[in-house]
């Protein structure tokens, strides 16, 4: 069977996801950088979104499905709960981020810097401005939900922690965000001790465009 092929960004936060999920599992993967709405990526997501897989003959697309399938394909730490309760809070925080939280965080907030709708190309400081009380409100939310264990789910790193981590290191690399994440302190704290493992340190996304290159990314022992 054939390493899998992660078709993607480095500088995606949900293919990040994806890859720290195999550096959690030890899985050797094959990373071929994509930009959105790629051939490779219409092949397999009919939105040209990114990250999808391809390993033998499954093809799968969206970050959940995809970690899904490789933390039941493989062996190594599960990142999915098994038991009822902490697995319906996996998937309940999970739910969140991905439908309430990255659409403040990352779609509004990180794209009006990176890609904002003003005509000198400046960062979009009215939507910067107007989205900041969204984000102060959001970080203390998962404030609240780290502070007693450190983590978003009882007591060990689970996929929820796994897909929150991409978003909040994207937030934390600008002025606002990185301030609004500090006065979390729970939150900070809970970022800057999983921002040590190593998955995180080993998927840190590059600077410039993503290129197209293929290239192999060797498994990884969990810290």
């Amino acid at each position: 069977m054939p390493k899998p092929e992660i078709i993607g960004s480095a500088r995606s936060t949900y293919t990040r996801v994806v890859r720290m999920v195999c550096e959690e599992k030890a899985i050797e993967y094959v990373l071929t950088e994509t930009p959105l709405g790629a051939p490779e990526l219409l092949a397999i997501h009919p939105f040209g979104k990114m990250p999808v897989l391809r390993h033998g003959d499954v093809e799968l697309f969206e970050s959940k499905a995809i970690a899904t399938y490789l933390d039941r394909s493989f062996a190594g730490p599960p990142v999915f709960p098994s038991d009822p309760r902490p697995a319906a809070l996996a998937e309940q925080w999970v739910s969140l981020v991905n439908t309430v939280m990255d659409r403040t965080l990352i779609r509004t907030y990180l794209l009006a810097y990176i890609a904002p709708k003003t005509s000198d190309g400046k960062p979009d400081r009215g939507a910067i401005e107007a989205v900041m009380p969204a984000v102060r409100e959001q970080l203390g939310i998962l404030d609240k939900a780290v502070s007693s264990t450190g983590y978003l789910v009882g007591d060990r790193f689970t996929f929820a922690d796994i897909n929150l981590l991409p978003i909040l290191h994207r937030v934390g690399q600008f002025p606002e965000g990185a301030e609004a994440l500090a006065a979390a302190t729970h939150l900070a704290r809970y970022y800057d001790r999983h921002a040590a493992r190593s998955s995180f340190r080993r998927t840190d996304p590059p600077s410039g465009p993503p290129g197209r290159a293929k290239r192999d990314a060797g498994s990884a022992a969990v810290p």
